[in-house]
């Protein structure tokens, strides 16, 4: 989890920033040797699994350096997790690299965002090992029963509080548009992040058609919008807004490695929007057979046990036993909402257009 210090402005967007955002994306591997076998003919790229992911996937916080050590010492290939910031970062890599595709696995994709990346045709349809049985129907039917893209975490979206701020805790969605949260508010860019993404989501079914309005009264209370999640978390936790859009898990690693409860879910009566991670294998891959070896050991139990003190978010393996920071500071919202995707990127332009904030 990066808790570094960022400036606080607005990140604008456009495609060219975007490609040259790609010249930035770092590869991490492992330096794990296999007894997988080689022979002078065979093409290296075969035994290299090349994976898209975010930041906090990628990053030394998340749980990509212990998966790849995991994958590494078992399957006999080399696994390379490519950090391209956040999601919907990775996601526009792999359309601009649709024709000549670079990567085998992309992770990330999560409902807001499942609609769109079916109609870029970047995935192949691919159902790995048990996932039927491993995977509640009720979080993969988020995504899709085709598998084009299969669910590995989930989580709700939620307003975390700084207990020690000066300002009141609110109540509800529309409590964020009250005078007192001027300036207070941390929220992440949604044409670039997924919870920036998942906040308008929340939005759009709490306010339907009224949305905007909701957005006109709370920019004066936008403190910045982020171009990532790590960014803006790294803020929150710097002290500089009492309010910020992340997960309903994440003061739980607050409890965990600093026996810290200063950080609070907020849960609101209108219920809350329910994240559902997933990854793909992305068409016309360069080592498909090396990317379903991948994709089977994602939702292992093996693999799955990394995720709730790494990815601060719930395991799709029912498997897996949650620590006890989970129980003290993940509170469970009492009502999930419905979404719709293609609705959310609808109002994404909408919304973008009537901020002032990047004018």
């Amino acid at each position: 989890m990066n808790t570094k210090k960022f400036a606080s402005k607005i990140i604008s967007i456009s495609m060219a920033a975007i490609a040259l955002a790609f010249a930035g994306c770092s590869k991490k591997t492992s330096e794990t040797k296999t007894d997988a076998p080689k022979t002078n003919t065979e093409n290296p790229r075969l035994k290299e699994v090349v994976v898209y992911a975010y930041d906090s996937f990628a990053g030394e916080w998340g749980p990509g350096p212990e998966l790849t050590k995991i994958f590494n010492e078992s399957s006999g290939y080399t696994l390379t997790l490519v950090d391209c910031g956040d999601a919907v970062q990775a996601f526009n890599r792999a359309v601009l690299e649709k024709d000549n595709v670079q990567a085998d696995v992309i992770i990330g994709i999560d409902n807001s965002l499942a609609s769109k990346a079916r109609e870029a045709g970047i995935l192949e349809a691919y159902e790995p090992k048990d996932a039927r049985k491993i995977i509640p129907s009720n979080v993969q039917d988020e995504l899709g029963n085709d598998f084009l893209l299969t669910a590995y975490d989930y989580g709700h979206f939620a307003m975390i509080y700084d207990s020690q701020s000066s300002v009141a805790a609110p109540a509800s969605l529309n409590d964020l548009t009250k005078d007192i949260y001027r300036k207070k508010i941390i929220l992440m860019d949604p044409r670039t992040s997924t919870p920036g993404l998942g906040f308008v989501a929340w939005t759009v079914a709490v306010f339907g058609d009224r949305y905007l309005d909701f957005w006109k009264e709370l920019e004066p209370n936008i403190l910045t919008m982020t171009s990532g999640w790590s960014e803006g978390w790294g803020m929150f936790q710097e002290g500089e807004a009492p309010l910020c859009i992340s997960y309903t898990t994440s003061p739980a690693y607050n409890v965990e490695y600093e026996n810290n409860d200063r950080y609070k879910t907020i849960l609101f009566n209108e219920g809350h929007v329910e994240q559902v991670e997933g990854y793909g294998l992305l068409k016309n891959a360069p080592n498909p057979e090396g990317a379903k070896v991948f994709m089977d050991f994602l939702i292992s139990k093996e693999a799955q046990t990394t995720l709730p003190l790494t990815q601060w978010m719930y395991p799709v393996n029912s498997e897996i036993v949650l620590p006890q920071s989970y129980a003290t500071a993940a509170p469970l919202p009492k009502k999930t909402l419905a979404t719709d995707s293609n609705a959310t990127q609808n109002a994404v332009d909408k919304i973008i257009e009537q901020l002032s904030l990047n004018k």
